[in-house]
């Protein structure tokens, strides 16, 4: 089944990769800026788990891995590091959990060399990973709507959206861990198109504007990731209510009254999503853990029967919840299976079993959420293999026929991308 699956090509629907010159992860070395082995790990989920050794500048490797080697110990079945380690393993031949220092410096200085040439992404992505296309959710520029990459086509992140009350709120002192910057603030983009913002009918303008400029460039859906921000429960707000918020700073404001106006224009956008026919991403699970519960999307999708909606990571840890909503709503929700595995495997393994069957398997799709070659190689063969592995165990256990489960696996891997996103047919 693993070998099947190796051969389909995958439409990977949520990456973060930016231009080859602009990749996080790049360093002064004592030989320039480049990428190395530190700048790999450094941009890779494992910075969730522990604090990196630091990097200073024009370090030589040697210096940095003899203290920077210890900080993986204890953390070798972890999923942030495993899904790395398979990617270096795969690509470069070296067993990370076996590593010598010679074999790291020689590591270092082949993956150095790689990041010279824009091919190496190339060859990584589309050869070795057998990816077709990949969405990228650009949260570093959210209103710049041209893919980098031929094979790439792009989110519109609304993320920041809902906090347009007030021009002073795209200060990044307001949001300390989103970026912030010309590209992200709906002002700068109305002042450019010569729209007024005087008035909460003047911004409602300015959302639609926004739509009609994402869909004319490359963006084929919506995402959010304010679940890192907030609570995931939207109420329906009356306008009269969340005008009262609009023009004022957050200084003079309540909490409440902040809540009112996100609220109100998160169901705008809903509405907006299905006008213009652009499905709706949304960051479920993990973030602000005790607000981002797919559950609390119930109401918002109940109300909102025109607009798909993608629920994403399969609402981890919530899988069980995220497949009953998909389950009560057949006709407008997917659940995206993105960066899952890398979480948890074996979490991943148990969500796929069930969503198989609760819900038609052209409502599961999937993504990696990395922003290297190589991290996005090892979420890739994560997802092919959690995948493998559960359509194998129900072919062993006679749930399903070798020919059906190969046709469940094309659909998630591939399929099912183009059914919800036919405009990515465009670059096929």
């Amino acid at each position: 089944m693993k070998e099947y699956l190796d051969s389909v090509p995958a439409i990977d629907l949520h990456e973060h990769l930016r231009a080859f010159d602009q990749l996080p992860g790049y360093v002064e070395t004592d030989q320039g800026r480049g990428m190395n082995l530190y700048g790999l790990w450094a941009g890779s989920y494992l910075q969730r788990l522990t604090r990196l050794t630091p990097w200073e500048p024009k370090e030589q490797f040697e210096k940095w891995w003899r203290q920077g080697k210890k900080d993986f110990v204890n953390l070798r079945a972890a999923g942030f590091y495993r899904y790395m380690w398979r990617a270096l393993r795969d690509l470069y031949g070296v067993d990370f959990d076996t590593i010598t220092d010679e074999q790291a410096s020689e590591l270092n200085r082949r993956i150095f060399e790689n990041y010279r040439d824009p091919r190496w992404l190339h060859e990584v992505l589309l050869k070795k990973a057998n990816i077709k296309l990949l969405v990228c959710d650009r949260y570093w520029e959210r209103f710049d709507f041209h893919a980098d990459y031929p094979f790439e086509m792009l989110t519109f992140n609304v993320t920041s959206l809902p906090w347009g009350f007030h021009p002073s709120e795209f200060d990044k002192k307001f949001h300390p861990f989103m970026i912030m910057g010309p590209l992200d603030d709906p002002y700068i983009f109305a002042q450019k198109c010569g729209i007024p913002v005087n008035s909460l009918d003047d911004y409602l303008a300015v959302l639609d504007a926004l739509f009609v400029t994402a869909k004319k460039g490359d963006a084929i859906c919506l995402k959010t990731t304010l679940a890192y921000e907030r609570t995931l429960w939207f109420d329906n707000v009356p306008k009269e209510r969340a005008a009262k918020a609009f023009g004022h700073p957050r200084s003079e404001l309540t909490p409440e009254q902040v809540k009112d106006f996100e609220d109100f224009i998160m169901w705008r956008l809903t509405e907006l999503s299905a006008k213009h026919d652009m499905p709706f991403q949304i960051h479920t699970g993990d973030a602000r853990i005790a607000g981002s519960n797919p559950l609390l999307l119930t109401n918002l999708i109940d109300a909102n029967p025109q607009t798909k909606f993608e629920l994403f990571h399969g609402g981890y840890p919530w899988v069980g919840e995220a497949g009953a909503i998909a389950m009560t709503h057949p006709d407008r929700v997917w659940i995206n299976a993105v960066w899952l595995p890398t979480i948890s495997f074996t979490m991943a393994k148990r969500a796929l079993h069930e969503w198989l069957e609760v819900i038609p398997s052209n409502r599961i799709t999937w993504g990696g959420d990395d922003t290297s070659a190589e991290g996005i190689y090892g979420e890739t063969e994560l997802t092919r293999r959690c995948l493998a592995e559960v359509l194998a165990e129900k072919v062993d256990r006679g749930e399903l026929s070798e020919q059906d489960a190969r046709y469940i696996g094309n659909n998630i891997l591939y399929d099912n991308a183009l059914e919800l996103y036919p405009r990515l047919k465009t670059r096929l």
